[in-house]
């Protein structure tokens, strides 16, 4: 039980992280932030935003979200693939549910575990994610922003 407990405490402290790391992203309808965590070591991050040397602007004149911006977790795995880390048995620390898109991804990058915060309102990912046996977690965004205000 206590390495439970542990390990809870880890997500939580990893998901405020990547909660703060959401921050950097550029999007205005919705920021996300993801870590990727594999042996207590953080060995990759990403935002939702458009690909390098694109105009840090995520949305059309209409406020939808242009079609080649990346998401989070796209941005964390693409971004351990250019290291010489591996993602192979890590955990994705994620403040939202993955797509369907994100999901694949997952699943060829060998990530064993998703820990997320808020639902999103399509659950292709996560149903593609359990079919595929990973792990998954969700935690309540009220309990992580107890966390916040208590530090």
């Amino acid at each position: 039980m206590e390495n439970n407990n542990k390990q809870y405490l880890l997500d939580q402290q990893y998901l405020k992280m990547a909660s703060i790391w959401a921050q950097n992203s550029y999007c205005k309808r919705r920021q996300v932030g993801a870590l990727l965590v594999k042996d207590k070591m953080i060995i990759s991050d990403g935002y939702n935003g458009t690909p390098s040397g694109f105009e840090n602007v995520c949305e059309d004149e209409e406020n939808n979200t242009k079609p080649y911006v990346l998401h989070a977790e796209a941005n964390a795995i693409t971004k351990v693939a250019k290291s010489n880390n591996s993602s192979d048995g890590a955990t994705l620390y994620v403040t939202s549910s993955p797509c369907l898109e994100c999901s694949k991804l997952i699943i060829q990058a060998g990530i064993k575990r998703v820990v997320f915060t808020e639902s999103y309102r399509i659950e292709d990912g996560l149903n593609l994610l359990k079919r595929a046996k990973i792990d998954i977690m969700h935690v309540n965004t009220e309990t992580l922003n107890q966390l916040k205000n208590e530090k």
